[in-house]
């Protein structure tokens, strides 16, 4: 091991009479039997190194040092595995001035002993990244998910198991310096369906009104994360994801990048793809009136409700059918008194609609309308 990259020189020292105060390094501890890097927090990596120390009959010393090396000093745990019973860590001590520690470790024979440390390692971590290539028809892509290890602790690992709080542990080697990529997911037909999403609460209402302004409804695509589409085992991360579709040709188009959230599962990964302008939507507020309004004694509104109206006309120019989302806000306590097409509430709120569109004929776009009618209450002046 490089001397200057070495994360742990350890020195197993017997006790006696005459070097009481001395850390006297006689034995140098031997290398991993094996090591593990835990994955599972996106924050802070967990390594878990097992080794083993000839211990005497009494009391033994063990020094751990990591010159160089970003260890959390407060994270490093010692546990015997082997002899529990007979094998006990009596004190650490920390050496002034060094990134070092002594254990002193009592032993009721001669073993053997085989131990785990471990501790928290800065500057090694990893991202997720993701590739899907949409077919054709945009009705299944081939999603491949990556695991990008990068290693800057200044030690090498020769040989580790990689754990992610998910999927297969890799067996994987990585140096000081360097970064891998390794494969964990591939689902090849993983169902998607394509969609575009209009939220009243930051697209404009009425498009034709912005001059020299292309106004596009957002589309993405939809993978849920279950096992009838092939996926469903674990959630998955959030990730930098790049999307493309095949153009027919044996060839591919790239269609953008998006950074995907974590995916619960049984949740839906969306994948933003663009800004269209085949489908259009013309929102406006029809009414908005005060009634029920309560008045103080000196004759001052102090609250009122409304009454208001809002229609919403959707166009869609494609030759196919689509699906439009649609999110729209009533912020306070409110009451629905007529609603045209059903929805579902995401928070107090907060209401989505899924909006089926056939494609359009020869006479024009398909045409739906949506009209909701709603009181606000309590409202404060």
């Amino acid at each position: 091991m490089n001397a200057k990259r070495a994360m742990v020189v350890a020195f197993l020292t017997l006790l006696c009479a005459t070097t009481t105060q001395a850390r006297i390094k006689l034995v140098a501890l031997p290398e991993r039997a094996a090591t593990v890097i835990r994955l599972d927090n996106p924050s802070a990596t967990l390594i878990e190194e097992e080794r083993v120390l000839t211990l005497q009959k009494g009391l033994n010393k063990v020094d751990f040092s990591w010159k160089g090396v970003q260890i959390d000093e407060d994270s490093i745990r010692l546990q015997m595995l082997e002899h529990p019973a007979d094998v006990t860590l009596l004190s650490v001590s920390y050496p002034p001035g060094e990134s070092a520690l002594v254990w002193e470790i009592s032993s009721g024979g001669d073993f053997a002993e085989t131990v785990r440390i471990s501790y928290l390692l800065s500057n090694i971590d990893r991202l997720i990244t993701y590739k899907a290539v949409a077919n054709k028809p945009e009705t299944l892509v081939d999603l491949k998910s990556y695991l990008v290890l990068r290693n800057f602790s200044g030690e090498d690992f020769a040989k580790a198991r990689i754990l992610l709080d998910y999927g297969e542990a890799f067996e994987q080697g990585i140096s000081h310096e360097e970064t891998k990529q390794m494969l964990f997911l591939n689902d090849p037909n993983a169902p998607i369906r394509k969609v575009w999403k209009f939220d009243a609460a930051t697209l404009p209402w009425d498009p034709t009104k912005l001059e020299n302004q292309n106004v596009g409804i957002p589309v993405s695509y939809e993978i849920t994360n279950n096992k009838a589409g092939g996926l469903g085992g674990f959630a998955l991360w959030g990730g930098k994801a790049r999307i493309f579709q095949q153009d027919g040709h044996g060839g591919t188009i790239f269609l953008g990048e998006d950074n995907a959230a974590l995916v619960p599962v049984g949740e839906k990964m969306e994948l933003y793809i663009g800004d269209s302008r085949d489908i259009v939507v013309t929102q406006r507020k029809m009414r908005e009136a005060q009634i029920s309004i309560r008045r103080n004694n000196s004759e001052q509104v102090v609250l009122y409700d409304t009454d208001e109206v809002i229609t919403a006309k959707i166009e869609n120019f494609k030759d196919s059918p689509a699906v439009l989302t649609m999110i729209q806000h009533i912020p306070g306590q409110w009451d629905m008194e007529e609603c045209n097409m059903k929805y579902t509430k995401k928070d107090a709120g907060t209401l989505k609609f899924e909006i089926e569109l056939p494609a359009r004929t020869e006479k024009g776009p398909a045409v739906k309308e949506l009209t909701m009618h709603y009181h606000r209450r309590n409202v404060r002046p």
